[in-house]
């Protein structure tokens, strides 16, 4: 029996890695082409460029995202209700563990109606090499250096791209990892460091980094004064969070909001990409818990924003032992937080997409090679 079920399993990977790779074939190059042949829209009508870019962007991570639902790797929601602040600016800080996450929150957000395509990735200058690196560079996600000899330098850019990209092109959304590596990776510079610096000693996740953020926060958290706002206890709205949700304002170019995200692998194996290409991993549940602050709830001075978000990577690390120790995290009693929820994905559209790119990668095929014969003719 063990023998079969590894021949089914070899079968079956082989199987998804051939799809994995057809997939990009026909999705990534004509998601290229269409971008090349609406070019001049970008410089006569930058909006309805834009707004074109952002579907097929979103349909692209559906494709991304169908790789991890086929294979049974399925998301449960729950926490603060994220409604609230999709469609304003919004930090999204994530704690990091593998290649997987990135599939995750892409999985997560897939569903929700005009938010992927608002959303800038900030991810590591590695990426911007992988085959999904030219997607990234054209919807102007952002690479981050890495290392100590070009901290400072990548710094400048990001602030400079948050200036020139993200808030001319009115993006909402942005995702960064502030540990800057994954779990297994840093864990152990992670622990020096605390040691060093007389810090909490953390298992589950690395202390975060704050350079990136920093700057984030300097270029957009824009704070009012305090006597421009009303406080929590004599505010008309009757609760402090609805409140927070009425004080938010998506038009203006300020961070309205900081969502933490905390993703608990089942048993505390992260999956990776590998499980994702090849399903060799047993179908199973991710976790991703979700704490939403409004910028009035951030300290805005720089030691106490430090160990505001010190507090909130300690708060992961017990929510993460309780996790591992009980599959399920500690959850408070609250009208505004939702129980635990499966994130569900729409079938029939992936199909649809998928008819969409092959018909457009055969139209493609069959201009270029008009073209070719015309030249060689």
């Amino acid at each position: 029996m063990n023998i079969f079920r590894s021949i089914y399993i070899f079968l079956k990977a082989l199987l998804r890695l051939a799809f994995v790779i057809v997939n990009n074939i026909y999705c990534i190059p004509t998601y290229c082409i269409w971008m090349l042949l609406i070019l001049p829209l970008k410089k006569y009508h930058p909006a309805l460029y834009w707004r074109i870019e952002g579907f097929f962007f979103h349909w692209l991570l559906s494709m991304v995202t169908l790789w991890s639902w086929s294979a049974g790797y399925h998301i449960v929601e729950m926490g603060d209700d994220i409604r609230h602040c999709l469609e304003d600016r919004t930090l999204v800080l994530v704690n990091h563990q593998s290649t997987g996450d990135v599939p995750m929150m892409m999985a997560t957000l897939n569903p929700k109606p005009k938010v992927l395509p608002s959303v800038m990735w900030i991810m590591d200058y590695v990426f911007k090499f992988t085959n999904f690196g030219i997607v990234s560079v054209v919807h102007e996600d952002h690479f981050i250096l890495s290392g100590k000899s070009q901290r400072d330098q990548g710094i400048l850019l990001l602030r400079k791209h948050l200036r020139e990209s993200y808030l001319p092109l009115k993006r909402k959304l942005m995702v960064l990892f502030p540990e800057g590596g994954f779990l297994r990776k840093r864990k152990e510079t992670s622990q020096r460091y605390a040691i060093k610096n007389n810090l909490p000693h953390l298992e589950h996740v690395t202390i975060p980094r704050m350079g990136a953020i920093r700057a984030i926060m300097d270029e957009l958290a824009t704070h009012k004064e305090e006597s421009e706002q009303p406080t929590a206890n004599n505010n008309k709205f009757g609760s402090d969070f609805e409140y927070r949700v009425l004080l938010s304002d998506p038009n203006e170019d300020v961070l309205s909001w900081i969502l933490d995200i905390t993703i608990g692998y089942p048993g505390g194996r992260p999956i990776d990409l590998s499980h994702i290409i090849f399903g060799h991993r047993d179908p199973c549940q991710t976790f991703l818990y979700y704490r939403l602050y409004h910028l009035s709830e951030v300290p805005k001075e720089e030691e106490a924003f430090s160990k505001w978000l010190l507090d909130r990577w300690v708060e992961k690390e017990t929510m993460l032992e309780q996790f591992y120790t009980s599959g399920e995290f500690p959850q408070k009693s609250s009208a505004y937080l939702i129980p635990p929820r499966p994130v569900t994905q729409n079938n029939l559209r992936f199909l649809l997409l998928h008819l969409f790119f092959m018909l457009s990668s055969y139209v493609h095929y069959i201009i270029i090679s008009f073209i070719i014969s015309k030249i060689n003719g």
